[in-house]
C-alpha cells in the first residue's frame, strides 16, 4: 500500500467531493463538507499543502479506507 504524502488542500477536497461530499460552508480559511450518513463535518483549511496529520484525520472522520483514498486520488 502506498504512503500518504502531504497534498494540496484543493486536491483534498476534488477527493472528498468524489466520494459524495458537499462544500456546506466556509468560516475564515477553512472549508466545511458534510455528507448524508456522517455525523461529523470535515473541515480542511486552506493552507496550500495539507501535512498528513489532517489529512488521515479527515480520512477517518468519513470512513473512507486507505484503499478508497487513493483510488480517488487517482481520479483527480
Amino acid at each position: 500500500m502506498s504512503k500518504i504524502t502531504p497534498i494540496s488542500y484543493k486536491k483534498l477536497c476534488r477527493v472528498f467531493e468524489l466520494d459524495g461530499f458537499r462544500l456546506y460552508r466556509q468560516k475564515g480559511d477553512h472549508l466545511i463538507y458534510v455528507k448524508e450518513g456522517i455525523s461529523r463535518p470535515l473541515v480542511i483549511p486552506k493552507h496550500g499543502f495539507l501535512p498528513v496529520f489532517i489529512i488521515r484525520d479527515n480520512l477517518k472522520d468519513a470512513k473512507i479506507s486507505h484503499q478508497r483514498y487513493f483510488e480517488l486520488l487517482e481520479q483527480v
